[in-house]
């Protein structure tokens, strides 16, 4: 469960990082999926946009009661998940992530999503740690972006740097499997990982039932499994 302090600090702040580790066996576990689906799809070496699409076993680690509970908390307890992904940012070459807001990507009306970060290795400064502008999401908009067509990034959609606040910066320092929250409207970002550690992460996105997401709009491919019926999570009580 989180606490007062921390529902307050995920408002005010933007994300917040729980009392939660995911087992050291479901870590192994996803190392090895992982490891599997760069075997088959050596393209995703740095960045698989909707994993479940490519391998749907990902699923197992999405619904975590706790994790659930989490999201339950701060989204209230209707609500779906609608994607996971995976960022690598392998060791010597990991790719940037450039400053942006998730909501520049999605068709999602209204706009509303909570995002589980989980952390498969150690995040830090070095191998290139998430970084986010804390409070950036209070007016709930889309800030102004505009297309990086640099060679070495996970995402092309760039946020004016107009709009960054630098005196809130903050890196995201996480041990292997723990996780952060974070507000659909945060700005954040991560550097490249040109250390010798790898910074691999698995998204969850969840959004509350009283928003729209179209799957027609951002996949170009069918899944080979009922995506909608099995995305969905219901918690009622």
């Amino acid at each position: 469960m989180l606490t007062k302090e921390q529902i307050y600090s995920y408002h005010k702040n933007g994300f917040v990082v729980p009392d939660f580790k995911l087992p050291e066996e479901d870590l192994l576990e996803i190392e090895k999926k992982h490891f599997e689906l760069i075997k088959k799809y050596p393209a995703y070496i740095n960045y698989c946009p909707a994993v479940l699409l490519k391998d749907h076993t990902f699923l197992k680690y999405c619904l975590n009661s706790k994790i659930l509970k989490f999201v339950e908390q701060l989204i209230g307890n209707n609500f779906a998940l609608w994607n996971s992904s995976f960022f690598a940012k392998p060791s010597k070459n990991g790719f940037e992530t450039p400053w942006h807001q998730d909501g520049q990507y999605w068709p999602i009306s209204p706009l509303a999503t909570c995002t589980v970060w989980l952390a498969i290795d150690d995040a830090n400064e070095e191998n290139g740690c998430l970084r986010f502008i804390k409070g950036s999401h209070k007016n709930q908009k889309l800030r102004k972006h505009k297309r990086n067509s640099g060679e070495n990034l996970t995402l092309h959609q760039e946020i004016d740097k107009s709009e960054l606040d630098a005196s809130q910066l903050h890196n995201l320092i996480l041990a292997r499997g723990q996780i952060s929250l974070h507000d659909v409207y945060i700005i954040h970002g991560s550097k490249e990982n040109k250390s010798s550690n790898p910074r691999r992460a698995m998204t969850m996105r969840y959004m509350p039932l009283t928003s729209k997401f179209d799957h027609d709009f951002i996949f170009d491919s069918k899944p080979s499994f009922k995506i909608n019926k099995i995305y969905k999570v219901i918690n009622q009580k």
